[in-house]
Formats: structure tokens, sequence, C-alpha cells
């Protein structure tokens, strides 16, 4: 089976894993432990990759949290954030088309007392940055908008979102999971407050991930969202997961040595494929095409008159998505695509191609001639 589903995971880069290795078994050491060497060299391991996530994203190294991953990191945001300002308002914008990890966590927030707005989007999936001026209200505390969605790619426009944010005194948070490792990240240039990547969407391991949050002009403050040992700053307790640390943190390095020709091979195998496909007739790219990530291709695919589809002829042979696969065992339709207009009978036949450097030319024109096979255009 080939794997096209890499917005979903990755798998694990052969030297993240070799950086890894020895913090399982030899360099087993508790990071927190600071009366011998084994506790010493962990913690020097952390620094390091703290180093290597910091020069990722152009932070300082004390403005980044190490948790679970991304998940995490926004209930983290989101709550610490909501308790940290309820004296200076309860009010939280954010946009329809977020990953379900902002939706389910502003949706816990109303059940405590915060109003939010969900911004709407466009048939591209893009944000009307006038509608976000005119959200804001004077209980405003931050606005909550991803950098690139997972299920269709579309990019926003994320420094002007800031921009516009910070002259309303406002906090200005992204999601930038997807964005980590496929285009560079630089938190001062875009104005961002707060943000967050996962390790295992950039060829790390699952389970690392960091929160990053922004230490002066302005100084964020959060209430943790766990207790019981004040680690990472006081704002995370709990004993660090060092192997996957380390791993996140060679992953990064990786990824800001590599991506632009990543980026070049992979946009080659996503531009095959959509402009072999555009030969079926009602074929639609779903979301812009002009601000839109180069690794990710979402397709509405028209169903046969007998309502056999795309996935059902594939499915066998090539691992690809229907969705987010945090929301996958739900059997309802995308809200990404929904809120874009499609109908839930549309939204059923889209498909998620996500491509990674790992795939080859040749597994892009074997699907393109199954396809094509499906629609006796071959």
């Amino acid at each position: 089976m080939t794997y096209l589903d890499y917005n979903s995971t990755t798998p694990v880069d052969t030297r993240v894993l070799a950086e890894m290795l020895p913090y399982f078994t030899e360099h087993f050491g508790n990071a927190s432990s600071h009366t011998h060497a084994f506790g010493w060299y962990a913690n020097g391991a952390i620094d390091k990759a703290r180093d290597q996530v910091a020069h990722f994203i152009g932070a300082e190294t004390s403005e980044i949290i190490f948790t679970s991953g991304s998940t995490e990191s926004i209930n983290m945001a989101l709550k610490g954030t909501f308790e940290a300002y309820h004296t200076k308002g309860n009010h939280i914008i954010t946009c329809k088309t977020e990953h379900k990890a902002v939706l389910d966590t502003c949706a816990y927030l109303e059940e405590k007392g915060a109003t939010i707005t969900y911004l709407d989007v466009d048939r591209e999936g893009r944000i009307d940055v006038d509608e976000i001026n005119n959200s804001f209200t004077e209980k405003t505390i931050l606005v909550c908008v991803m950098a690139a969605n997972n299920e269709t790619g579309v990019l926003q426009d994320i420094e002007k979102i800031a921009q516009i944010t910070h002259q309303n005194e406002a906090l200005f948070m992204s999601d930038t999971t997807q964005l980590a490792g496929k285009l560079p990240i630089d938190v001062n240039e875009m104005g961002i407050d707060i943000c967050c990547l996962s390790a295992h969407k950039l060829y790390g391991p699952k389970g690392a991930g960091a929160l990053y949050v922004r230490r002066k002009n302005p100084r964020v403050n959060l209430i943790p969202l766990f207790h019981g040992g004040k680690h990472e700053f006081g704002k995370r307790s709990g004993t660090l997961n060092a192997a996957g640390i380390v791993g996140l943190g060679k992953a990064c390095e990786i990824a800001a040595q590599e991506f632009w020709d990543t980026n070049m091979y992979i946009s080659k195998l996503r531009g095959f494929i959509e402009h072999q496909l555009l030969e079926i007739p009602e074929l639609l790219i779903n979301g812009s095409t002009r601000y839109r990530l180069y690794n990710t291709s979402n397709l509405y695919f028209p169903p046969l008159k007998d309502g056999s589809t795309v996935f059902s002829h594939i499915k066998t042979k090539y691992a690809v998505s229907l969705g987010s696969a945090c929301t996958s065992a739900n059997a309802e339709p995308s809200h990404v695509l929904i809120a874009m207009g499609l109908s839930k009978e549309e939204s059923e036949n889209c498909i998620r191609f996500s491509f990674g450097k790992q795939n080859t030319m040749e597994e892009i024109q074997i699907l393109v001639t199954l396809i094509l096979s499906f629609y006796n255009l071959k």
C-alpha cells in the first residue's frame, strides 16, 4: 500500500530515530534529577532540543514549552489564556475551519463563561480580514486562527490577522502544526504570540510537541493546565519525554535545512496529479489554489450513477484521508468543507491527498491511471 496521508502523520526520519535511541537505554535519566550525571545528561539533551525548536521558529529558548503534541499545547494555550486574562475579558475570536482541538476546547470554554466568535470562510477557505476587524469587542482577549488547514492546506494571511489583533490590544495565537516543516515560521515577523507544533507532523516521533509562548512585547501569561513539580518554567508539570523531545529537536533541525528542496520535489508530485485529474468532468479542487501548502490536494470526485466512488476504488492500494485523522471516528461530514459551502453529499465524495518526501513520481502516475480508469478515461 502506498502512503499518501502525510498530513495525518509522518514516518520517523532515520536520522531522528538514531538521535533518539540512546535516550531509551544508555541515557535514560530523568532530566529533573539534578544530583547525578544521568539527570545532567538528559537535561543537556533537553536544552539542545529547546535550542533547535526555538531556532526553527525564530523564538527564544525560554519561550519553548515541551508538551505531548499540539492537542495538549492548544488546550494549554486556550484554557490558560482564558483563565489568566479573565479579569480583562472573556471574548475569543476563532474560525469555523479550525482543527477540532481548537473548536472543542472553545466549546468547553463557552460552558465556563467564554464568548466565542466563529468566523466564516469563503469558498476558498479563506477568512475575510474585515470580518475579523469587525468582531472585536472591549472584552476580546485572544484571536486564534490556524496558519495552514490540515484538510485543505489553505493558508491564512497570518501576518495581517496578527496586525489587526494587536491593533485591538488582544493576543494572537496560531495553530502552526501543519505549517511546521513545510514553510518557514518566524514568530516575530509573523506577529505570533502563541503557537504550537507536533513532532510527528515533520518526521519526528508521536507524543512530543512544543508550545511557543511569547515572553516580551507582549509578555503572555498562561495559567498551567497541569500542576505537580513546576517543570517547564512552571507552565507544564510532569517528567519530560527526553527521547521524544530529542527527536522533535532533530526533526526541526533537519526540516530547517531541507524543506526548500523537499518543497520543490513534493510540489511536482502534487502538480502532476492535479493536472492529470482535471481531465475528469466536474472534478473540483477544494480550497484556494494560490494560498495553499504545496503538499496537500483536497479533491471532489463526482460519483458514478451507480453510487460507486473513487475512494472505494483506490482504498486497498492507497492510504488517503476523507478528512482529518483526528475526527475520522465520526460519521459526520468534514466541518471544514461544510464551512466552505460544500453540501454533505459533496463533502462525502472528497479525498485528501497529502504527499511526503518518501513518495515517488511512479507511485503518483500509477494512482492517476487507477483513478482515470474508474471514469473510463484511460
